[in-house]
């Protein structure tokens, strides 16, 4: 389990990147700031106590998801991308490539910042959900049911691991069921099925991922649960122990079953169980 125990969780700015000495990565995968403002929660029942507006306003009325989103400066964000990015291969089917999730108004943008620093080509993405945040205004406008992302990568295709399907852009979004082992930790967490899909397509085992705007950690769950090397930042000192700690446990898990053959640590502290005497 190499790949397992070369993954971390690093409370800083990624702007820092040199002092970890990181190894470069096959995929970045990032959560970059929407620049909502103080209209984070405007049309999300969150906004109200118990989600119903006859209660009143809760305490996120009016404010920003994050306070660190303030001081995001993207030109440094994809500075340190496009420098840890691995080189682009002479071969063919090996070139690393990038995601980010942003707001519609921001893919443009997105993609002219990426060219600025080498990366040259992109796809946009699509993220269809089967609901919306925005149900407070369901019955006075459309609302939106879709985030937004864009592949980037320099010159070659990316690395594809699509087994001769096809993947469209426009791609469904599900949820995660298992609050257990993937509970919900951040406002804007991204499910880790559908991170470990993009994760799959366009990294192998062993390979690195990383995630400069952790958050909740998601983007490494999903990656240490696929083998490969994860590594992340996160600044934001409410959710790093959060994220920090959801790591540690899918981590010690991967190690039980390879040990033991079943999650032995997570067992012992919900109490005896089946394995209990039998294990040494």
């Amino acid at each position: 389990m190499e790949q397992v125990n070369n993954s971390n969780l690093y409370r800083d700015h990624h702007q820092n990147y040199k002092q970890y000495h990181l190894p470069k990565a096959q995929l970045i995968i990032a959560d970059i700031p929407y620049n909502l403002g103080n209209k984070a929660y405007a049309s999300n029942p969150a906004w109200y106590n118990d989600g119903d507006n006859a209660n009143g306003e809760s305490a996120l009325a009016g404010t920003d998801f994050f306070m660190t989103d303030k001081n995001f400066k993207p030109a440094e964000f994809m500075h340190f991308c496009s420098k840890m990015l691995k080189p682009e291969p002479k071969e063919k089917g090996k070139a690393p490539a990038m995601i980010v999730f942003c707001a519609f108004n921001q893919m443009y943008d997105v993609a002219e910042l990426g060219k600025k620093h080498g990366l040259n080509n992109y796809i946009p993405l699509i993220f269809r959900k089967k609901f919306s945040a925005q149900v407070l205004k369901a019955n006075m406008k459309i609302v939106g049911n879709c985030e937004y992302g864009v592949l980037l990568y320099r010159e070659k295709l990316p690395k594809f691991n699509n087994k001769g399907k096809m993947v469209m852009n426009c791609i469904e979004w599900v949820e995660d069921e298992d609050l257990n082992n993937y509970p919900k930790l951040h406002p804007t967490q991204k499910p880790v099925g559908l991170l470990k899909r993009l994760i799959s397509l366009f990294t192998d085992e062993g390979e690195v991922v990383i995630d400069p705007c952790a958050g909740s950690g998601s983007t490494l769950v999903a990656a240490i649960e696929l083998n490969r090397k994860a590594y992340g930042f996160e600044i934001d000192k409410n959710f790093y122990p959060l994220a920090k700690g959801w790591i540690e446990k899918i981590i010690q898990r991967k190690i039980d079953i390879d040990k033991y053959g079943f999650a032995k640590t997570e067992m012992d502290n919900v109490g005896n169980n089946l394995f209990t005497e039998y294990v040494i």
